[in-house]
């Protein structure tokens, strides 16, 4: 299916030796619509006025008495933000297990907050706390990477987190999963706003072990620090017994797998029983699918009692889940076959039980006798503490680096800095093997380095075929006109339902494509102009991927199963 609907123009260098790994996309935010390069000049000036009356050489000759500027120190990212540094933050830490209350107590102080914004681990948390604050009657903008919702008045902004405004000023800020600055790939803009976000009070939701992190690395800073320790409000209870077999299985179960193979696997061998039918949740599926699977299992009307699902559970879905079942303690993290950490565990069985649901009292479990031992060990112990925090360079050091070497493409200076980076002990440089991936074939294009960054941190996963070759179709026939229609790139062709889990996960990847270019439309507007034709695809791609969903497996014969809108429906028989 893929082929009908992705025109494969691929270009003469190919994609194929850049085709390794499976590395998570990374995303830092651009500061501008084409980067910083308006800031370079007030960041050199900030430098030379952190230094004294030192005068610095941009030029890399250190000739004249002039001391040479060093671009690869990053020794000191707190000086990256001077509106943040012009404050006296009151930071405060609010640390628990999931299910403790601990982000709702901070977002209460962001809806009674004259000006705040909201920053997500996940589009699906920026659009829950965006949707609780107008409830409220407090209107808030969103802002994620593919979404711009204004609301008229609003002075606050639930966003992702690489979207997080530094140079804005707000009374309010609550930065969620905070743990996550420790991140391999995200973790930098987890730094970046924790260090850059210019606010009177600054709320950090998250687990305990980023605590000694944080206060370290806000020693530098002058802000003011306060640490709220919670605790879980419903008990969660490690069962003795294993599930065994899936005859155990009940209402309100979760099992937990780490391959979409074995998710579907589990999903057909529960529903064959004739018992239950159960939603599914994994990381690849469109957000609004995940939102409405969700939305079906929670439903007590629905015939979907049972969910299946990856560690995707883990944060941004609230779900009335009775019991998680482990089906394995091991997963593939892109480098190897390990077992999950104490921090995963933990993040993952405190979905079962939800304070004031239908199921107050979680219980946690897993399929095999043989791994109940770790659940047990690792429910029992801390989480261990963070080391560092994830950093990288911001455009405004390679762009200047850029200008010294002028022959270096992007792809050997985001090289050079990886490899040359001087850091505190406090931090590390984040892995960007998959802009590095995308800077390979860029470089290849004639594009400035503005251009090229911005395609870089673009969201896309290159070792998704369909993807990638989306993504360098549309850079190649921006290099080409500076203008990229969509009917270029994705064929008007019919769009049906999949038979198969291979073609629905094309179908996914065609998804993530429309996904990207509606994303390169915020950014490029001019040369992107079919946002609306790329949403209306996109929406109905979700919808059969929906449809999919329902149609797996085994139907319970009543009629009172959640369908989708005949509005909705209709769409399927359109042409894209």
């Amino acid at each position: 299916m893929a082929s009908l609907l992705l025109r494969r123009k691929v270009s003469a260098f190919g994609v194929s030796r850049i085709l390794y790994g499976n590395v998570a996309p990374c995303c830092p935010h651009l500061e501008s619509k084409y980067g910083a390069i308006s800031g370079v000049p007030d960041m050199i000036r900030r430098y030379s006025q952190l230094n004294g009356a030192k005068k610095f050489d941009f030029t890399g000759s250190g000739g004249g008495g002039k001391s040479k500027f060093d671009f690869m120190d990053l020794t000191c990212p707190h000086t990256w933000y001077p509106n943040a540094r012009k404050k006296h933050r009151k930071v405060i830490l609010h640390m628990g297990p999931t299910n403790s209350g601990k982000t709702h107590h901070a977002l209460k102080r962001l809806e009674s907050s004259s000006s705040g914004i909201y920053c997500a681990p996940l589009r699906l948390l920026a659009w829950e706390v965006a949707k609780r604050l107008n409830k409220a009657n407090v209107p808030c903008d969103l802002f994620t990477g593919q979404e711009r919702d204004e609301v008229d008045g609003a002075k606050h902004r639930a966003v992702t987190v690489e979207m997080a405004d530094v140079t804005s000023e707000y009374d309010c800020a609550v930065i969620d999963e905070i743990q996550m600055l420790g991140c391999r790939t995200r973790g930098f803009s987890f730094t970046r706003a924790l260090l850059g976000i210019s606010a009177d009070e600054i709320h950090l939701c998250g687990d305990a072990a980023a605590v000694p992190l944080i206060q370290e690395l806000l020693k530098v800073t002058g802000d003011h620090v306060e640490v709220q320790f919670y605790e879980r409000l419903s008990p969660l209870v490690p069962l003795k017994f294993p599930l065994g077999s899936f005859n155990n299985i009940k209402q309100g179960d979760c099992i937990v797998a780490f391959s979409r193979h074995k998710l579907y696997e589990y999903k057909r061998q529960i529903e064959t029983g004739r018992k239950h039918l159960c939603s599914i949740v994994y990381g690849s599926l469109p957000p609004e699918t995940r939102t409405r699977q969700a939305t079906m299992f929670n439903d007590a009307s629905s015939e979907f009692d049972v969910l299946v699902a990856s560690d995707a559970i883990g944060m941004g879905l609230n779900l009335n889940i009775s019991r998680i079942v482990f089906s394995t303690m091991r997963k593939f993290d892109g480098i190897e076959m390990r077992n999950l950490t104490v921090s995963e565990i933990k993040q993952i069985a405190g979905r079962a039980g939800r304070y004031g649901s239908k199921y107050p009292v979680g219980e946690v479990t897993c399929m095999d006798r043989e791994d109940l031992p770790l659940l047990h060990s690792a429910l029992k112990s801390p989480s261990p503490l963070l080391e560092r925090a994830g950093l990288f360079p911001t455009f405004d050091l390679m762009f200047m680096y850029s200008r010294l070497h002028p022959k270096h493409g992007l792809y050997q200076i985001l090289e050079h800095f990886v490899e040359n980076a001087k850091l505190s002990e406090n931090y590390f440089i984040a892995d960007c093997e998959d802009m590095m991936k995308v800077a390979s074939v860029i470089d290849e294009l004639p594009l400035g380095l503005n251009d090229k960054y911005l395609f870089c941190i673009s969201p896309v996963e290159m070792d998704d075929d369909i993807l990638s070759q989306g993504l360098i179709q549309f850079a190649e026939n921006y290099a080409k006109k500076g203008l990229v229609r969509l009917r270029e790139i994705f064929t008007p062709e019919m769009l049906q339902v999949p038979k198969s889990q291979s073609a629905l996960k094309e179908l996914e990847s065609i998804h993530k494509v429309l996904d990207l270019y509606v994303w390169l439309s915020f950014r490029l507007e001019e040369s992107f102009p079919d946002r609306e034709l790329a949403l209306s695809q996109r929406g109905i791609c979700s919808l059969i991927i929906e449809e999919f969903l329902e149609r797996f497996g085994w139907q319970k014969p009543r009629s009172n199963r959640l369908k989708l809108k005949p509005s909705s429906t209709s769409l399927l028989s359109q042409r894209v």
